[in-house]
């Protein structure tokens, strides 16, 4: 929940990483040096002040609906007299907008939300105004993944990194940046980029498939496919040596033909050992990921056997 916790606590339940408290000794980085790339509004606030504890939360709220556009840098007027000093600050709560690393626009007292939004709308377009070299980061992502889906690994580095560059907390792009380093099979590099994934998206979704997809191909050295294969033609209707043998492609890179086997098993029986076949699909859709060409076909397929 967005907003102040008790009179003495401005930091209970605050956002991260667009909303930050700041003092003296950071203004510089966190507010000067930040504001070259990104705006950052600046809230000179007080413990004791109650106006300040209502702009708060509308502050934090319409920040936060800007997705990372503009950052809120929360100032305590009290701890912090130094800053007031310098900024002129007469009364909290005061508002001010950086931008290029020099205020830009500031406003004092309660705000309906209204005027706040337009306040942080202002900001944004001015940013945006600055970026003319902006990508269409929607087409690039599709680009990039059917580079990499074409095993065109350079050509998909290059337009996950020009997302980054725009967007540095693109999980989609970084992820599909760590799966062209898997691809290549540098996994030492895979592993670093995942174990230092910026902190907003480490836990999502696109990282965690990731991590699946390390993993498997850590134990690409250990599989012997063949042998596999022939625990198949001995028993081709053996549930376990198919989907034994789907994992052993898909890890070996063969992941058309570890899909193809695996579909063979929910053919003959769906139900076996508790869909393990369709679990194991499961899992190489979110290796893959959900936008690659063959995770799209694997679940046409799949969708004509289980309503067949």
């Amino acid at each position: 929940m967005l907003g102040l916790g008790s009179d003495n606590d401005n930091t209970a339940s605050r956002p991260e990483g667009y909303i930050y408290e700041v003092n003296t000794n950071d203004f510089e980085a966190k507010v000067m040096s930040a504001s070259m790339e990104t705006p950052v509004i600046v809230d000179f606030w007080a413990p004791w002040c109650g106006p300040c504890k209502q702009l708060m939360p509308v502050l934090e709220k319409t920040v936060m609906a800007a997705k990372g556009e503009v950052i809120l840098a929360k100032v305590n007027l009290d701890e912090n007299p130094e800053l007031a000093q310098a900024l002129r600050v007469q009364s909290v709560p005061t508002v001010f907008a950086f931008y290029g690393g020099r205020p830009v626009d500031a406003f004092q007292g309660m705000q309906p939300e209204s005027t706040i939004q337009a306040f942080i709308d202002k900001l944004v377009q001015a940013a945006r105004a600055n970026k003319p070299e902006a990508i269409d980061i929607p087409e690039t992502l599709k680009a990039a993944a059917e580079a990499l889906a074409n095993k065109d690994l350079q050509m998909a580095q290059g337009l996950y990194m020009q997302i980054l560059q725009q967007d540095e907390n693109n999980a989609p792009a970084y992820a599909g940046l760590i799966r062209t380093f898997i691809a290549a099979g540098v996994l030492d590099q895979a592993q670093s980029m995942l174990e230092n994934a910026p902190e907003r998206i480490a836990g999502s979704s696109e990282l965690d498939a990731v991590k699946t997809a390390l993993e498997m191909a850590k134990n690409a050295e250990t599989i012997d496919i063949q042998s596999l294969e022939q625990a198949v033609e001995k028993n081709p209707e053996d549930h376990q040596a198919l989907i034994d043998l789907a994992e052993g492609q898909f890890t070996v890179g063969q992941k058309e033909e570890a899909i193809e086997t695996v579909l063979k098993s929910i053919e003959i029986n769906r139900n076996w050992n508790e869909d393990a076949a369709r679990k194991t699909l499961l899992k190489f859709f979110e290796a893959l990921g959900h936008g690659d060409p063959l995770t799209i076909e694997g679940r046409k397929k799949l969708s004509s056997i289980l309503f067949s």
